[in-house]
């Protein structure tokens, strides 16, 4: 059993993702052939193993045998159908392999972290990490370098964490505490407010992909914690491995399969000379309008160059969106600008 190995601290925030299930005498738990997302073990009752042109197999929960997946690997490679009302654990496959992989080359070391993060929610914090997709993206070496080189700061309520118009130095991660994203505009010098974040949230991206001010403020609503990473190992360490470049013969392709092309120009831009068919949605309003957005669709981000459409790919990424950069952007692929004013 894969989980077997694991540390403690490790099983305890994997535990908090593993669900119970329970199935009828009778019902099919997946059929031979069928892509097999989820890590399934068996932990009562009896079910039937059956693998095409061979004689059935049985097996019984709360035994040895039972301690092992049930046929694990994709595609299944059996139909298993209960023979008895049966209960059942199961977990998301992916997870559990970064999971274990985190665990085994010594990167999600959870014992050191909660001795860091002491006084705060860390256990939440770090299971959230764990099951971000974006997180799954990071090569292990990478995860051990980000975890070495996070800054953990304590901030009090009122405090401002970045301000608009400043340059980007970090990139910041909520520990605990929440946090309120303002900003300030010519009619309304006070700030508008764009949103609050918590545990688990990120902001300061944009700054650092896209080389330029910082175009909100932060400040904490609450008491709370911080971990950040300098702007170089942000770029280095955690940037890259999340950004998917692509031609545009291949992003053709990805729309043509259902994909869909995302402008993050400014409007004024957009209508001078944009890709047919794509969709407008500024990087500085990009948050606030994400539930426009359909998680289903791959996206493939463009601008003139990649500054603003590879900030806008990171937080779609991160957040758990398909998508892409259109790699050199419009300046260097004049042949996607198909629609001009």
């Amino acid at each position: 059993m894969p989980l077997d190995g694991l540390k403690r601290e490790s099983l305890a925030a994997l535990a908090k993702k593993i669900r119970l299930h329970r199935l009828g005498a009778g019902e099919v738990l997946f059929r031979e052939g069928d892509p097999a997302a989820r890590t399934v073990w068996l932990v009562s009752g009896r079910v039937e193993i059956q693998r095409s042109g061979q004689p059935p197999v049985f097996l019984n929960g709360a035994t040895v045998e039972a301690a092992c997946a049930l046929c694990g690997g994709s595609p299944r490679s059996a139909t298993v159908r209960a023979v008895t009302a049966i209960e059942y654990l199961s977990i998301e496959s992916e997870l559990l392999d970064v999971a274990i992989t985190w665990d085994q080359t010594g990167i999600y070391e959870v014992a050191e972290l909660k001795q860091e993060f002491a006084s705060t929610s860390s256990d939440d914090w770090m299971t959230t990490l764990l099951t971000t997709k974006a997180f799954h993206r990071i090569p292990p070496a990478n995860l051990q370098a980000i975890f070495q080189r996070l800054e953990r700061v304590p901030y009090k309520a009122g405090e401002t964490v970045i301000r608009q118009g400043e340059e980007g130095d970090y990139f910041y991660m909520i520990v605990s505490g929440t946090c309120l994203v303002t900003r300030e505009t010519p009619l309304n010098r006070t700030g508008l407010k764009l949103a609050e974040l918590t545990v688990g949230d990120t902001f300061g991206e944009e700054a650092l992909l896209a080389g330029t001010q910082r175009n909100a403020t932060v400040s904490m609503l609450t008491d709370g914690v911080l971990v950040r990473l300098g702007s170089e190992d942000f770029r280095g360490l955690m940037s890259e491995p999340l950004l998917q470049r692509v031609s545009f013969e291949r992003a053709t392709e990805i729309v043509a399969r259902g994909g869909q092309w995302l402008d993050v120009r400014m409007p004024r831009e957009f209508q001078t000379h944009a890709i047919a068919g794509s969709m407008n949605l500024p990087l500085f309003i990009l948050r606030p309008k994400l539930g426009s957005l359909d998680r289903n669709v791959p996206y493939v981000v463009a601008c003139d160059t990649e500054r603003r459409s590879c900030a806008a790919a990171f937080i779609l990424v991160e957040l758990g969106f398909d998508a892409y950069v259109l790699k050199g952007g419009l300046n260097l692929n004049p042949q996607a600008l198909l629609r001009s004013a």
